[in-house]
Formats: C-alpha cells, structure tokens, sequence
C-alpha cells in the first residue's frame, strides 16, 4: 500500500478494494473527536463513512430468549454524528470523483509528527478539464472540540466554473449488526436526530439529539474562502444538512482555497435551556477559532506533538517497517484516549464502529502502561474516569444481588454494564482485580498520594469486597473463587481460574494495606472513608485472611499450572480438523470450544507477566512452553504477551515473530478486521513488547530493572521513561545498554542485577 514511511503513513495509489481499511489507517482523532480518513468528496463505492464524539451514546434494548435476573436489559453504543468533512466540488458542471474521469500523480499521508492528513491529485474530468487538487484536515490537540479542512483547488488547461459546496450532514446512521458479533449494532437508524438546523451569515449549525440517553450535540461549522476570480455564495438548508456553496469563475493556474472551520459540542439535559447555552458558547468558540486561522491550529498541533513525541518515541535503527508500525500504533493511542477523566479509550479507539465503541479491561492492562510510563498526566485521567464510574460499579454490584462491594462492567461506556452474553461477559471479574492493580501500578510510578488517598483507597476497598462476596472459604481452609471466566474467553465459567485468584489475591493484600496506610497516616480521612463505606477492622482482616489463604490450583506431576481446576481434565483440541477454521468463535458453537484444551489468547502466560516476581523462570518456562501449543491467538491481545514472556525466557525468534506479528497487525489488516477500527490494546501491546520484552523492564518493589535484549535484525533501539517524576533514557545496540537521567532527581535503577545510580 505504501512506501516505508517512518513518519507517517503514505498511499501512492487508489485502491478501490482497500478504501474502508484505509479509511481506518487514515483516521483522525484527538480523544474527543475521531472520523475516519474519507475522502471530503466521498466515493459511491463508500461502505461506510464515520464521526464519532468519545462517550456520546444511545441505548438500545436487549432481547434474551430466557431473561434472567441481573441480565442487562438494555445496551449502548457510540453514535456515529454529524459528518463535517463534506466538501463536494464540480469544475464545469461536472462532480470531482476520482472514480471517473482520470487521476494522476496521487498521494495521501499522515503525518505522525504534525498530526495533518494530506492528499493531492491531479484529476481530469470526462470532458478534459485539468485540476490540481490539494487537501489537509486536522484535528486538534489544542483546542478538542475543532475539526479542520483545507482544500485548494488550481486549473490546469482552462478557465470556467468551479463550484465548491461545504456541509455539515445530520443525516448519518450507524452500521448494523452483521454475522460478525464484533461489528454493528442492533440500531433502527434514528437514534441521532436532528431537531433544529440553519446557515446564516457564514455559520451554519445543526443540533441533534439522541432517542433514550438524553445527550445532544450542536455542529457549527464556518468557511473562509480565498480565490482571485469572482465569487457569489449562497446557503442551503435541506433534509438534515446545511452548506454554504460558492460559484467561482476560475482562471487558469489560479489557485483557490477554502478553508473549513467545525466545532462538536456534546452536553447532558440537565436543564431546559442547556441547548441554548451549548449553541451560543459553540458560536462564540467558532468566531475564536476563526480569527486565529488555520495556521495557527497547524502550528499548535505540531508543538503538542513534538511534545508527545519526546516522552514517547521509540527509535528503531535497523528495521524501517517495524519503526513506522510502532510509531503508528502510538499515533493512534494518542488520538484515541479520552483526557477529562469521564471519558476512557475503546477498543476501536475512534476509528471506527467495532465493538460499538465500548471500554473494556484493555485500558487497565494493556493501554495504562503505556501511559503510565510514557504520558503520567493522560494516565491519570484514565484513572480518574473509573473512580467517576465508581457509583455505577456499585449498582451492577447491587443488581448482581452482592451485599457490598463494586462491579465494575466488562464492557461499557458510562458505566452501566453492555455484555449479553455472560459467561464471556460478567463471569469476567478479573476487570475488578485489572483495575485495582492498575491503580496501583499507576501510584507506584507516579507518586500521586493524593489520589491514593482522595479517591484509590475507595476503589480498592470496594473492589476488594466483591471477592468476599463471590469467594468462599472451603474445608480445606484456602479461599476459592468458582464460577469465573479468567482472560482466555474460550474457557468459560470455571472454579478457581488461576489468573483470576491469583489477580484477586493482589487486590485484596493492596486493599488492606492501602486502608492500613490512610489509618496510620492519615487518620481523619480514614474516618471519614469508614464511616462512608462501613468499613470495621473485621471486615479489613477478611481482606488479609483471604489473600493469605487463595487456592491456587497447581498440577504436581506436571509441575506447571492449569489454567483452572478442570482444565486438565479436559481433552486436547484437535488443531487438524480446524485448520483454516479460524478465529475458532466464528466456526463451532461455544459450548464446543469450552469443553477443549484451547485457548483464545493469553491466561496464565499474561499472569506470570503482571506478577513477574511470584513465579520462577523454570515455572515460567514449563507453563510457557505448555500453553503456547495450545493456544491460537484470535485475540488480538495475545501475541504481545507471548512475545514478552518468550524474551524473558530466552526464546527470542520465537519472541521477534510474534512481536512482527503484533506490530503491524492493522497495517497489514492481519485479523482482516481493521475496516470496523483498529486493535488499541495490541497497540500498546506492541510498545509493551519493546519495553518490557526486549528492554526486559520491570518494576520491582518501587524500582525499575531492565535486562535489555537486541534483536538481530536490529542495530539499536532507544526509549524513554518516565517513572517518579524522572526521565529515563535507555538507548541499546551492538556494544551494550546506555541509561541516561535527562531530568529529575538522581534515582537507583537496575540493570539486570547491576545496581546504578543515575544523575543528570
């Protein structure tokens, strides 16, 4: 598709076949705002186009053959909104559509470094009239709420007509449900529905509202056009859209531009005049965004990411496919994650409608430690958004008829639980554990006391109590968890899943010492949270004997772990008969897949990753080589994990190829997916691969170890990370591992077991 472009992602041709994928590689997003690269004047073989606002839903009702109690009864999914990049253009009467007439010279690119999407053409109509055309669009990181085109348009052999025509269409819908549950929803077409629309003195805007969720959004879009021959301007408002059209008398080799300013603003009813207020502080914004100009948001986007780029670029030296893949994959985390704290990143991120836009464990275990050590301040906002979510956690905890305790949902968006299908759903508690080790994890590298204190001890302690509500203290006098679904989505429902217990046992030790800690050293917030909660020293040392006493399943003529109690007990799945047959959900029923030894992705692989220090490198190895056979990787989530374990273990062919396979998966279209979004929790997993795979980190007891690896295809890589308001660099090739302090305090790393003391 493209040229190696280390910077950015480039396409030299028009491949019609390929225009939904690569409307997906080329979107762009800011953590609010997400459309996909569409070209402004569409094609007729479009698919689908899409915008989407990051936590603006409707909801739609669940059916269930047989509803049982604490069932969802309704779900909710991203919309897809307002569309603001269309621009239609005729040159001479005739509509510019690189499906006819004859293109040439053609190339679109995004930029990672300055954040604009480019294309530029030469186009000749049916009739042989010669155009230049050149466009960019923007997002920005600057100000969130702003979408920005520009398009120029020269004629080559003539002087005439050009007509440009730049809207804003209400009239979108999402996709629907297909025989991929992975893709659609179940929606009617008018869950967003415009309710007032007008163009008028340069500024045309439509507000919208959602069906059930009681949400609204106001576009506002403003033109600014630019041309040396005659122009008039008219406005059009018809069926849910409004444009502002110029009829310019163009002269050869003249250039114009026009330059398109869009605005989305989201709002909550929450009284009768809030869509008034919306509009009028929207319009008021769009008069700002105006007179500073399109050059000033360009050079702002470029100084946030040169900014991004310094805490988190990795530089590879050796390997041009693999340097664009990674950084592509960090591009688009930045433009997907959500950074007000009430907002989170998707599975798609904003890119498109797989997955329905929903949040899900990838953030905690996957994307955070990205943030965590690369963005502390993105990092936490994504904290903040499941501590905002707390009361809804508490709710699902009720409606799962559980006395205490917080049920934080395996897929959401505003916290209300999503998941129709149970057993790879809501038997998912292992997200409770995910979240609170995540917050921990962001603490320890962080050293944001306050919010353990105002708000993670909270989570911990209501998180924690799930445990003692869904476990049991048995005869044998050790805690078990039973009927759980661990991270391998291809065994279900099962007692003592070893991920899960063992994930439940962190949970429920940081509990105890978090409160532990406020008592000790902050007394009177202790009190106050106590008394909120109902918390008693009984309950706290219930915390402490469970985590103590977690059944941890072990097989002792194997010497390794299975993944739960009857894991062993099941029979091998035959990989000959379904060879070709995969992702296997997509071709045998359930029940069939659960019966087997067969995992969609990594389990316990992934647990002796998360808790390094627990297991031994023979107990890792033995569990290592077992599982690997008999997993098959339809997760996306998988390979990365393997990979880091492989370079752990030494493996490291074994750990290159599964770390290619992670860090072009959307480029390449490896799932042949892409087209519903892109994978974010495989793309922090490629950047997982590299740090803690061959960089080899790990934090241990508040500090940070590395035992760094150079693949053979590689002459040098470096990186940087942040880590208790320091900045590490680490930079290794062919003669060994250089660490450097750029800013901060002195701090004690390791270096395999080396002890060094770094000082700028």
């Amino acid at each position: 598709m493209n040229d190696i472009n280390v910077w950015g992602l480039t396409e030299k041709e028009i491949d019609t076949t390929k225009y939904s994928l690569n409307a997906t590689l080329f979107a762009l997003g800011n953590g609010y705002i997400g459309t996909r690269g569409n070209f402004e004047e569409g094609l007729e073989l479009e698919e689908y186009d899409g915008t989407f606002i990051n936590g603006f839903y409707d909801y739609y009702d669940l059916s269930y053959g047989e509803k049982y109690k604490g069932y969802p009864s309704r779900s909710h999914a991203m919309l897809n909104v307002t569309n603001g990049k269309k621009i239609d253009i005729y040159i001479n009467g005739e509509l510019f559509n690189v499906e006819k007439g004859t293109t040439k010279d053609y190339i679109r690119e995004i930029n990672f470094r300055k954040g604009v999407l480019t294309r530029k053409l030469t186009w000749i109509s049916p009739r042989g009239d010669e155009i230049s055309f050149e466009s960019e669009r923007l997002i920005s990181f600057y100000e969130k709420h702003l979408l920005l085109s520009k398009v120029k348009i020269t004629p080559i052999n003539f002087d005439g007509s050009i007509k440009i025509i730049s809207s804003i269409n209400g009239n979108v819908k999402n996709i629907t449900k297909e025989n991929d549950p992975r893709i659609g929803v179940e929606f009617n077409g008018d869950e967003l529905r415009v309710i007032k629309s007008s163009i008028d003195d340069n500024i045309g805007k439509i507000i919208s509202r959602t069906k059930s969720s009681d949400l609204g959004l106001v576009c506002v879009m403003s033109n600014r056009l630019d041309c040396t021959g005659e122009c008039s301007t008219s406005y059009t408002e018809y069926n849910e859209l409004v444009s502002h059209t110029y009829d310019v008398k163009a002269m050869k080799n003249e250039p114009i531009i026009l330059q398109k300013y869009v605005l989305y603003k989201t709002y909550k009813y929450v009284e009768d005049n809030i869509e008034k207020i919306t509009s009028d502080n929207l319009i008021i914004l769009l008069k700002e965004v105006m007179d500073n100009g399109y050059k000033f948001y360009k050079c702002k986007q470029k100084d946030y990411l040169d900014e991004f780029w310094y805490n988190s670029d990795i530089s590879i030296d050796g390997d041009d496919s693999v340097q664009q893949g990674v950084r592509f994959n960090m591009y688009h985390l930045l433009q997907s994650v959500g950074r007000d704290g009430l907002t989170n990143i998707s599975a798609k991120g904003l890119t498109g409608e797989g997955y329905e836009g929903h949040y899900f464990w990838d953030t905690e275990i996957y994307i955070l430690p990205f943030f965590i050590y690369t963005n502390p301040d993105i990092a936490k906002e994504l904290v903040e958004y499941r501590y905002n979510l707390l009361e809804a956690a508490r709710k699902r905890g009720k409606e799962m008829q559980y006395d205490k305790g917080a049920l934080y949902p395996w897929r959401t968006i505003n916290g209300e639980e999503c998941s129709a299908y149970f057993p790879a759903g809501t038997a998912q508690y292992h997200i409770n554990a995910d979240i609170a080790y995540s917050i921990c994890k962001y603490i320890e590298a962080s050293e944001d006391e306050d919010f353990l204190v105002e708000k993670g001890v909270e989570i911990l302690v209501e998180t924690a109590r799930l445990w003692l509500e869904i476990g049991q203290f048995n005869d044998d006098g050790k805690f078990h968890i039973c009927c759980v679904t661990g991270p391998d989505e291809y065994t279900a429902i099962v007692n003592n899943n070893v991920y899960t217990n063992f994930m439940a046992a962190n949970n429920l030790k940081n509990a105890y010492e978090a409160v532990i800690f406020l008592k000790n050293k902050y007394p009177l917030k202790y009190r106050e949270l106590a008394d909120n909660l109902n918390i008693d020293e009984v309950e706290i040392n219930k915390f402490h004997e469970a985590y103590i006493n977690i059944y941890i399943p072990y097989d002792e003529d194997k010497k390794i772990y299975p993944q739960d109690d009857s894991f062993f007990q099941k029979p091998a799945w035959d990989f000959e008969k379904s060879k070709g047959k995969y992702p296997l959900l997509m071709h045998y029923h359930p029940i069939n897949i659960y019966r087997a030894q067969v995992c969609k992705q990594a389990d316990l692989i992934l647990l002796e990753f998360i808790l390094n220090d627990l297991f031994d490198d023979k107990q890792k190895k033995r569990d290592y080589d077992y599982y690997e056979k008999i997993t098959t990787h339809d997760s996306s989530l998988s390979t990365c994990i393997f990979s880091i374990m492989a370079n752990e273990l030494g493996y490291y062919h074994k750990a290159y190829d599964y770390f290619i396979h992670s860090v072009r998966t959307d480029i390449d279209d490896i799932h042949n997916n892409t087209t519903a979004g892109v994978h974010t929790a495989n793309m922090a997993g490629t950047w997982m691969s590299i740090i803690f795979g061959f960089g080899g980190m790990r934090e241990e007891k508040g500090m940070l170890r590395f035992s760094p690896h150079l693949p053979e295809k590689w002459t040098s890589y470096s990186f940087r990370i942040s880590f208790k308001g320091r900045k590490i660099l680490v930079s290794v090739d062919e003669k060994g591992v250089e660490y450097k302090l750029l800013n901060g305090d002195p701090i004690v790393i390791y270096n395999k077991e080396e002890k060094l003391e770094l000082k700028r």
